[in-house]
């Protein structure tokens, strides 16, 4: 197993409703997957070459990572200007699904790729050792006007859906749904927000400093914790209560 961590990319759309806190896109992925099997996550995924052939920077190529991983997973185009009904979403995943490259088809289709539309949230780099260790930026962006048919990428996400942060978490506490901790802590925080203004504004009040879990005895037991600065309303967690993927 290597020790090295893989960059990745995970992208937190938020969708504004009539009434309630604005709801986040979650996909559930196989229980039968290494990393994550069968969690509750925002879609998401490593860093490729191609992303970073078309980027300025790490965190550009990072951006470009999770809007490429948000359509292929769920149809949804975020960071992409020029939708139309020669290419949405979902023929944007089709073509990305049969191995075209994201940037062959922004030049096909006279798209324009928009990854400032990614506003920094978080950084994760969990150091437990798992078969996959992921060094994750963590990005809020705002859904596409309208409704739009979730897509979940077979053998990637058993299913797509709009969700609260707190009707996740309800899932979660119930025993229905999982997740593991990184996710958590960050549906914590995204609960504390009434709207995607409210989560930009935060997410820009707070240093985006790496984030790596350690385990502290207290009292007797073990627990794993995270700093206290960085915006989350909860920073430890039993160790024999978490998912530490």
């Amino acid at each position: 197993m290597s020790e090295e961590a893989i960059p990745a990319a995970t992208l937190v759309v938020m969708r504004e409703v009539a009434a309630g806190p604005p709801q986040l896109l979650m996909v559930t992925r196989p229980a039968k997957m290494v990393f994550a099997g069968g969690a509750m996550v925002f879609p998401g995924g490593r860093v490729d070459p191609a992303d970073r052939a078309i980027a300025a920077d790490d965190l550009g190529a990072a951006r470009i990572a999770a809007i490429r991983e948000t359509i292929e997973e769920t149809g949804v185009s975020v960071g992409v200007a020029g939708i139309g009904p020669d290419a949405d979403g979902h023929s944007l995943q089709e073509a990305l699904h049969r191995g075209d490259g994201l940037a062959v088809l922004v030049e096909r289709h006279g798209l324009e790729l928009q990854p400032e539309a990614l506003v920094p949230f978080a950084r994760w780099k969990p150091a437990f050792l798992q078969p996959r260790r992921f060094d994750t930026l963590f990005f809020l962006a705002r859904a596409p006007e309208g409704e739009i048919m979730l897509r979940p990428q077979p053998g990637e996400c058993d299913s797509a859906e709009w969700l609260s942060a707190a009707e996740v978490l309800e899932r979660i506490a119930n025993g229905t749904a999982a997740a593991i901790f990184p996710t958590v802590r960050n549906l914590e925080r995204l609960a504390l927000y009434g709207s995607f203004d409210d989560a930009v504004a935060d997410a820009r009040a707070h240093p985006m400093e790496t984030i790596t879990p350690w385990i502290e005895d207290i009292d007797g037991e073990r627990w794993i914790k995270i700093p206290d600065h960085l915006g989350y309303p909860v920073t430890a967690e039993r160790l024999n209560d978490a998912v530490r993927a």
